[in-house]
């Protein structure tokens, strides 16, 4: 049984100006004509159609395609294998995306007014959500938790890249103390603490020097921080947290 052009083309979901491409291309030459000349394709052929809208939806260009399936060494079922590899590749990338896009929308049905796009340019890779979870298990019912969903429920691309640029000022800062072998426990380290402190309470709630401290024992404890810290640092998670504790001392 033969197929016309346009019998194929609806099979395939194709137009029939792309087969026609295909067959001048010699990507995908029809096995037959019909007395009047035109196109008539057997099931070979439509079995090579399938391979090749296969390797065109995995991104191949047709150049490539072509290569592959005109492979003297390769035989169909290594061609299925390929893409079936392929596939399971691309539906565990899909799954994460579909799972980064779930944490997009949880992040603005809580509050964070940011598309998903704005929030990768702000946050790159560290998901600001990361915690969300946890942080409303553990302090959900409590007033700075919620004065901070309050308050991240204005913001804007802008002010999320200036907390950001804050933050890493303040840390940067630390790293230079570290650097020049200043103790955590110095006026310069301590000052820096406070402005760490002020920073948060401007930007999220009122933290009083009780969940700062409580703040740096976390830094330290939790490796999901510390290793932040660490990677900017080794020992810094330990010096912002000796700092911090200096200042509430002083502050007592």
């Amino acid at each position: 049984m033969s197929y016309s052009v346009g019998e194929v083309a609806s099979f395939a979901s194709v137009t029939v100006r792309t087969l026609h491409h295909y067959d001048e291309i010699g990507l995908l030459s029809p096995g037959g004509r019909s007395h009047a000349g035109h196109r008539r394709y057997d099931d070979a052929d439509l079995d090579r159609l399938q391979q090749i809208l296969f390797y065109r939806e995995l991104g191949f260009p047709l150049d490539e395609v072509a290569a592959l399936l005109d492979d003297p060494d390769a035989d169909p079922q290594a061609h299925l294998r390929r893409q079936h590899e392929l596939l399971t590749v691309r539906i565990e990338k899909l799954q994460k995306m579909a799972e980064a896009v779930e944490h997009a929308m949880e992040a603005r049905k809580m509050g964070i007014n940011l598309t998903p796009e704005e929030k990768f340019e702000v946050f790159g890779e560290c998901d600001p959500e990361r915690y969300e979870e946890e942080s409303r298990r553990r302090w959900g019912d409590s007033e700075p938790y919620r004065e901070s969903q309050r308050r991240v429920a204005t913001y804007t691309k802008e002010d999320w890249l200036r907390i950001k640029a804050e933050g890493a000022g303040n840390t940067n800062a630390f790293a230079a103390l570290m650097e020049a072998a200043v103790a955590p426990d110095s006026e310069s380290a301590m000052d820096l603490a406070e402005q760490h402190r002020e920073q948060i309470s401007r930007n999220f709630y009122d933290c009083t020097y009780k969940i700062h401290t409580g703040l740096a024992e976390m830094y330290v404890a939790d490796e999901r921080f510390s290793s932040t810290f660490e990677q900017i640092r080794p020992g810094l998670a330990g010096y912002l947290r000796a700092a911090i504790l200096a200042n509430a001392a002083r502050r007592s």
